[in-house]
C-alpha cells in the first residue's frame, strides 16, 4: 500500500513541478490529485495512507476513507469507530462497487502482465529468436501452445524462420 501510494503521489509531484518545462508533454491523468482516496482494508491500511498523504503534505487536500471487507465497515481518519452504513444503503453499494472495480482492474492487469512475461521469457530463451521472429511465430500460430504443437516443417515455413531455428524452437518448447 505504502509503495503504491508513494509512487502515485511522487509522480503527481514530479509532473506538477515539471509541467512548465519546454518540450515536456505531461501525462494528464497524473496532473490532478484525487478528491477522494478509498483504500481497500481496515484501520491498518488507512493508517498507512494517512502517513503517505502527510509525508507529501496533502492530508488537507485529499479526503480519505477505507473499507474493511469483513463487516463492510468504513473507516475515516480522526474517527476511532467505523461508520456502519445500512446493508441496503446506496452509499455502501457505491463504495463496494468502487472496490470491486479496483479489484477487477488489478486482476486483469496482473493476468495480462503475467501472460506477456511468460510468453516473452519462453520464446526469448530460444537461440535465434528475436522480436521479429517471435512476432512472426505468434502471428502465424496464435499462441505459445500453437507454436509448441506445430510440426518442424510448419515452423520452418514461417517467414524468417530457418530449419535450424525451427529445430531450436521444438527442442526448447518440447
Amino acid at each position: 500500500m505504502r509503495e503504491v501510494l508513494t509512487r502515485r503521489l511522487q509522480r503527481w509531484q514530479d509532473l506538477h513541478s515539471a509541467q512548465h518545462a519546454p518540450g515536456h508533454k505531461p501525462d494528464e491523468s497524473f496532473l490532478r490529485l484525487p478528491e477522494l482516496l478509498i483504500v481497500d482494508g481496515g484501520k491498518g491500511q488507512l493508517g498507512v495512507a494517512v502517513e503517505v498523504l502527510q509525508a507529501f503534505g496533502l492530508s488537507a487536500q485529499v479526503a480519505l476513507a477505507s473499507l474493511a471487507k469483513q463487516n463492510e465497515e468504513l473507516f475515516v481518519p480522526g474517527r476511532t469507530a467505523p461508520i456502519l452504513l445500512p446493508r441496503r444503503s446506496p452509499g455502501l453499494f457505491l463504495v463496494q462497487r468502487i472496490r470491486d472495480e479496483a479489484h477487477r482492474f488489478a486482476l486483469t492487469l496482473h493476468r495480462a502482465r503475467r501472460t506477456r512475461t511468460g510468453l516473452a521469457s519462453q520464446l526469448d530463451a530460444i537461440p535465434g529468436i528475436g522480436p521479429a521472429r517471435r512476432k512472426a511465430l505468434l502471428k502465424h500460430f496464435g499462441s505459445l501452445d500453437g507454436i509448441r504443437s506445430a510440426e518442424l516443417e510448419d515452423l520452418a515455413q514461417v517467414r524468417g524462420v530457418s530449419r535450424d531455428v525451427a529445430r531450436a524452437v521444438k527442442d526448447v518448447l518440447a
